[in-house]
C-alpha cells in the first residue's frame, strides 16, 4: 500500500520510548534502550492530524460521489478506463470513511470504539487503499493500449470491455488478500498495563512481529506503490510521446493531462512510500538519534496525510479534467439548480432542455470516437 495505516505515531502516544511504525505496526526496543520523549510530535499530531483527516473525508467524499453519481445517472461506462473510474470512485469513498475514526483516536488519544470496528475499519482502509492504487495502475496499461496501441486497440478492447468487472473483481480481490493480515492481526487491547485502549496489531508469543512487519511492508510497497509507478511511468512515457507525434490540435491538452497525473502521484506518494523504506531500515535498530526520531515524528504525520490526499484529487485528475466528463458534471449543476428552485412546473422543462442541449453536444463529441471515454486524450 502506498500509505500506511492510520495511526503512525499512536504508540508514541501511551509510551516514552522509542518506537517504530510499520502498517499501524509497532517495535518498542528494550527497556535499557534510551528514552526519548516526544510530546512536541504527539501534541502536533493531537491538532494536526483530525483536522487534516476531516477536510479530507469531506472533499474526498464530494468529488468521488459526484463521480459514482455522473456514472449512475448521466453516462455509461463506456470503455474500461469508466469501468475502472467508476470503481476508484467506491473505493476511495470507502477509504475516506474510515478517516473520521481514526481522527477521533488522534484527537482523544485512544480508541474508543469497540475490537469488531476496529478490525472492520483497519481492514476496510486498507483494502480501499490497496484497491484505488491497483486501480491507477489498471487505468495506465488501458490509456496506453487505446492511445500507443490504437490501430490495434479496437478488436482487443472491445473484447476486454466485457470482462472489465472480472478485472475489477480480480483487483479487489488481490487487494483483499494484500490487506488479509490488517484483520487477522488488528485488535482492540490495553496498552503497557494502562487503561487506555488501542487498535494496534498484537502478536502471539510464536509469532516474529519483526518478520511480520517487515512482509506486510514490502506487500504494501510493492503493491501499492511501485507497481502503479512502474507502469504509469512506462505507459504515459509512450502515451506523451505518441501525442507529440500526433497531427491533432488537443495534443497539447491531453499531454499536460498526463504530466499532471504522473507529477501529482509522484508528489503524493513518494514522500511517504520514502518514510516506510526508512522505517524498515531502521527496525530493530536501538542507536538512534532522539532529535532524528521526533523529526521523523512530525515527517511521517505529514507525508501521511499528503499520501491519503491523492483520493480528493483523482476524480479532479481521472475524471473532471477531461471534457467529456466536465459536461456531465455540468448537467448535474444544472439539473440540481433546477431541483432546488422547486419549479414543479419549470423543472421538468428545465431538465429536458438541458439534457436535450447537452446529448446534441455529446453526440457530436462522440462520433467517430467507438473509444471515448472520460479523459481529454
Amino acid at each position: 500500500m502506498g500509505a500506511e495505516l492510520p495511526m503512525n505515531s499512536s504508540n508514541s502516544e501511551y509510551s516514552m520510548d522509542y518506537t517504530e511504525s510499520v502498517s499501524g505496526m509497532y517495535y518498542t526496543p528494550e527497556e535499557s534502550d534510551l528514552l526519548c520523549f516526544q510530546e512536541e510530535v504527539r501534541q502536533f499530531s493531537r491538532k494536526f492530524v483530525p483536522i487534516a483527516y476531516s477536510l479530507i473525508c469531506v472533499f474526498g467524499l464530494l468529488g468521488n460521489i459526484l463521480v459514482v453519481i455522473t456514472f449512475a445517472f448521466y453516462k455509461k461506462a463506456r470503455s474500461m478506463t469508466d469501468v475502472y473510474l467508476l470503481n476508484m470512485a467506491i473505493a476511495d469513498i470507502l477509504f475516506v470513511l474510515t478517516l473520521p475514526f481514526w481522527a477521533v483516536t488522534h484527537a482523544t488519544r485512544e480508541w474508543t470504539f469497540s475490537n469488531a470496528l476496529c478490525k472492520l475499519m483497519k481492514g476496510i482502509y486498507a483494502v480501499n487503499f490497496n484497491c484505488g492504487m491497483l486501480l491507477l495502475a489498471c487505468i495506465s496499461v488501458d490509456r496506453y493500449i487505446a492511445i500507443v496501441q490504437a490501430t490495434k486497440s479496437f478488436w482487443f478492447r472491445s473484447r476486454t470491455l466485457a470482462h472489465s468487472r472480472i478485472i475489477c473483481l480480480v483487483v479487489w480481490v488481490l487487494s483483499l488478500v494484500i490487506s488479509s493480515p490488517t484483520f487477522v492481526f488488528n485488535q482492540k487491547y490495553n496498552m503497557q498495563d494502562s487503561n487506555v485502549y488501542v487498535c494496534e496489531p498484537k502478536y502471539g508469543q510464536e509469532s516474529d512481529p519483526i518478520m511480520w512487519k517487515l512482509l506486510v511492508l514490502v506487500l504494501q510497497l510493492l503493491f501499492g506503490f511501485f507497481v502503479p509507478l512502474v507502469l504509469m511511468v512506462f505507459c504515459y512515457m509512450f502515451i506523451v510521446k505518441t501525442l507529440v507525434q500526433a497531427q491533432n490540435s488537443k495534443r497539447h491538452r491531453a499531454i499536460r493531462v498526463v504530466i499532471a497525473v504522473v507529477l501529482v502521484f509522484l508528489a503524493c506518494q513518494i514522500p511517504h512510500n520514502t518514510m516506510l523504506l526508512m522505517t524498515a531500515a531502521n527496525l530493530g535498530r536501538v542507536n538512534r538519534s532522539c532529535a532524528n526520531e521526533k523529526l521523523m515524528g512530525y515527517i511521517k504525520n505529514v507525508t501521511e496525510v499528503l499520501a491519503f490526499l491523492h483520493c480528493c484529487l483523482n476524480p479532479v485528475l481521472y475524471a473532471f479534467i477531461g471534457q467529456r466528463f466536465r459536461n456531465y458534471f455540468l448537467k448535474i449543476m444544472k439539473d440540481m439548480w433546477c431541483v432546488r428552485r422547486k419549479h414543479k412546473v419549470l423543472s421538468l422543462p428545465c431538465a429536458r432542455v438541458n439534457s436535450e442541449a447537452f446529448v446534441s453536444r455529446q453526440t457530436t463529441e462522440i462520433i467517430g470516437n467507438d473509444n471515448a471515454s472520460s479523459f481529454t486524450m
